[in-house]
């Protein structure tokens, strides 16, 4: 500023000599010149009743302002990927020849879109004990480390252990997974499973735009593993009273309100009825969004209403993001489709927080022999070539790029995103 008005000050002073110039001028005779002299004396007759120090300023015409480009309206964009199964030939495929694992080829074609998300949710389906229990595949899973890794380098918010499988390696299953997410990425959301009484007390709300989504995890239960005496909380399971306890809760601290159940019969391409009692369950004490897994198939995906009203939308089942079962006959191929939900949360006229925008997006998983052969595509960029060599077709010759793209309208329908 000091600068500025140095500036302005010198150029004012620079104009009064040129009007004391044409005065002169204009004295000399020059007829054409009198108003010229006659506006100088006006000038000079200013300059004079101004304070000491100070000059007039020549008449500018303000530039126009531009007008401020308005704020954009708050939004969260919320992405969700299925069951990510650890069957052993896919165990085999991240496992480096010093017996260390690399599962980065899974997601590399899907990390941007995980990337880009505001907040992104993934079910893990079997624990993540560590090799120091053993990595195994169906029926009694536990994954290495090296795959919650990749899971955080993929990108991923928040991890989702509520399953069937969450006790397949029992007690020490869960406190070797709750150890090294707290060791590792401990600013990583961990839902479903718990150490302490506390800890499953506790709501996750994700914050942004000053847009609050609270997310919920549970199982119908455990394969008939019980849960530990002295750890009662360790899972957390679908039972009424204390969902619709947590549902209240999270309406408390939260303006949007996700549940992620994992329920429905495995294998079935449509919703159970109990899927929908759930749902209307869920609707009616206060949620907005239901994310379903298990199922291993993907789902229709509807609005529920409940009795007293309330809405949300459901996506009944995801289905795999990634798996290499070892079932063959007709319906393996169905295991191979899967879809990423993907849903923007913004504010209405009443400035409560409602889904502005929902799709799904279709995935297809591709097994090959080999390190890194396991990996995940859009369905949009998947190929006739790709399809021919998917290892799947020895286990269900149905499977094609055709039978994919048909099976994903079929469930999905217009709620397809192709992007």
């Amino acid at each position: 500023m000091k600068n500025k008005d140095s500036f302005l000050r010198r150029g004012a002073g620079v104009l009064f000599g040129l009007f004391l110039s044409l005065a002169v001028f204009a004295g000399c005779g020059g007829e054409g010149f009198k108003d010229e002299a006659a506006n100088t004396e006006a000038q000079l007759s200013l300059a004079d009743s101004l304070p000491a120090g100070t000059s007039p300023l020549p008449t500018t015409v303000p530039e126009d302002t531009p007008e401020p480009e308005p704020t954009p309206a708050p939004e969260i964009r919320l992405v969700m990927a299925g069951d990510i199964l650890l069957h052993t030939p896919l165990a085999e495929s991240g496992r480096r020849e010093d017996g260390s694992y690399d599962f980065s080829a899974v997601f590399e074609n899907l990390k941007d879109e995980i990337e880009e998300a505001d907040v992104a949710l993934v079910n893990q389906e079997v624990i993540i004990g560590g090799a120091e229990l053993g990595v195994s595949g169906y029926p009694s899973f536990n994954a290495p480390y090296e795959l919650g890794d990749a899971l955080m380098d993929a990108g991923f918010d928040v991890v989702l252990h509520a399953t069937n499988h969450a006790l397949d390696k029992r007690k020490q299953g869960v406190l070797n997974c709750l150890a090294f997410w707290r060791t590792n990425y401990p600013d990583t959301a961990v839902l479903g499973i718990h150490d302490s009484l506390e800890s499953q007390q506790e709501i996750y709300v994700y914050e942004s735009g000053g847009i609050r989504v609270a997310v919920l995890n549970y199982t119908y239960g455990t394969n008939g593993v019980p849960l530990p005496d002295d750890m009662p909380y360790a899972v957390d399971l679908l039972q009424e009273d204390r969902v619709k306890e947590d549902l209240q809760h999270a309406r408390e601290l939260a303006d949007f309100v996700v549940v992620c159940p994992h329920w429905g019969t495995e294998y079935v391409l449509e919703q159970t009825k109990t899927q929908e009692k759930w749902a209307e369950f869920f609707a009616e004490n206060g949620a907005d969004l239901i994310l379903g897994t298990h199922p291993h198939v993907i789902e229709p995906i509807e609005q529920v209403t409940a009795e007293n009203g309330r809405q949300a939308l459901v996506y009944y089942s995801l289905g795999n993001f990634v798996n290499w079962t070892s079932g063959t006959g007709a319906g393996v191929a169905n295991r191979m489709v899967g879809g990423m939900a993907q849903v923007v949360i913004g504010l209405d006229d009443r400035g409560e927080a409602v889904i502005t925008e929902y799709g799904v997006l279709p995935v297809v998983c591709h097994v090959e022999s080999g390190f890194g052969g396991v990996t995940v595509y859009p369905l949009s960029a998947y190929t006739e070539e790709l399809a021919e060599r998917n290892e799947i077709v020895r286990q269900d010759g149905n499977f094609s790029l055709q039978y994919c793209r048909e099976l994903a309208e079929s469930v999905f329908g217009d709620n397809l995103v192709w992007e």
